[in-house]
């Protein structure tokens, strides 16, 4: 039976293609939610500076959140399609190797000891726990002779997450603040406010566009080491940087947000299979299509069974979890 090659869909049209997907995803989280408002509503609330006070809902709490949707699922996604690029492991994704779990244990203990540690202090955590969970993960993947594969680096990012979520647990008893620790590791935009949106945004668009200035390094790592040495690129500098950009997208994401799981699995299977497998158009659009799939779950999230909300994380687990099954069926090449 011959095997039919979908061509991929060109960059130019993918983008534009995409950022108008995005726009209208973001003006439908703006617009839908337990309160009933209109598209006019928005706009009257964005530009005008006498709107009704009752449309001041859009502009102190849906607008930061659907802002910080956006750019944790844009960094989400980017981190994950990096990370799958340069261990050339299918089932790569923040949340599975052991990042985010790690970073939400370090937020658990900076609130536990400095419970009045602000955004900034608390990113910070964030961002080494990410990497002391990284290092945990790929430590122990590496472990046995010849080198991590990928099931058995998911094995230990399994095992690690699990410790370090045990160990979240154990600080949120012992020190009564397991109300406080949920808030983030629920994967909640609940709260999100324009003061935690100017510290952490920032770092969540450098940690970005860093990646799109090597998205032609992740291409050559995506392929293989042998072709990158010989092309004289010194691997374990840009392995280096490239697992600094993780760390860093997914330690702020977590200090925004809180533990998200499969979004950096999903998007990059999905966006190679539509646009091909060069990093420097995976990236990009990698950053449109996450950021479109937090702002839906959000969306549904607060409105499928509205007034009540259903944590963006359950949302989002039951688009991921028959996707990564998928996955581990087909070996990888199911969406590639």
């Amino acid at each position: 039976m011959k095997t039919v090659h979908r061509q991929p869909i060109p960059f130019a049209i993918a983008l534009p293609a995409g950022l108008l997907i995005l726009i209208c995803m973001f003006v439908a989280a703006l617009t839908l939610g337990a309160a009933d408002t209109t598209v006019q509503d928005v706009w009257t609330a964005l530009v005008s500076e006498d709107a009704p006070s009752h449309l001041s809902i859009i502009h102190e709490l849906r607008l930061p959140r659907e802002i910080a949707a956006a750019f944790v699922g844009a960094a989400l996604a980017v981190s994950g399609a990096i990370m799958q690029g340069i261990t050339r492991n299918p089932l790569a994704d923040p949340g599975l190797l052991g990042l985010t779990a790690g970073a939400g244990a370090a937020l658990a203990i900076t609130l536990a000891l400095l419970p009045s540690a602000g955004t900034f202090w608390i990113m910070l955590a964030c961002l080494a726990g990410a990497a002391l969970g990284a290092m945990l993960v790929f430590g122990v993947g590496s472990m046995k002779r010849g080198g991590f594969s990928p099931f058995r680096i998911v094995l230990a990012g399994a095992a690690i997450s699990a410790f370090l979520y045990a160990i979240t647990d154990g600080i949120g008893l012992y020190f009564r603040i397991s109300k406080d620790v949920s808030m983030w590791t629920a994967g909640g935009l609940v709260g999100t406010t324009w003061d935690q949106l100017r510290i952490i945004v920032p770092f969540i668009t450098v940690g970005v566009c860093l990646s799109l200035l090597l998205a032609r390094q992740v291409t050559i790592l995506s392929l293989n080491e042998e072709v990158a040495v010989g092309l004289g690129q010194n691997i374990r500098a840009i392995k280096f940087a490239l697992f600094g950009i993780v760390i860093m997208l997914a330690g702020a994401s977590v200090a925004l947000v809180g533990n998200l799981v499969f979004v950096g699995l999903m998007v990059p299977h999905i966006v190679r299979a539509i646009i091909g497998t060069d990093y420097r158009f995976v990236l990009p659009m990698c950053a449109i299509a996450g950021a479109t799939l937090m702002l839906l779950a959000d969306t549904v999230g607060r409105t499928i069974h509205a007034p009540f909300e259903t944590p963006v994380i359950a949302v989002i687990a039951m688009m991921g979890i028959p996707f990564f099954l998928v996955i581990v069926r087909k070996g990888g090449q199911a969406f590639s």
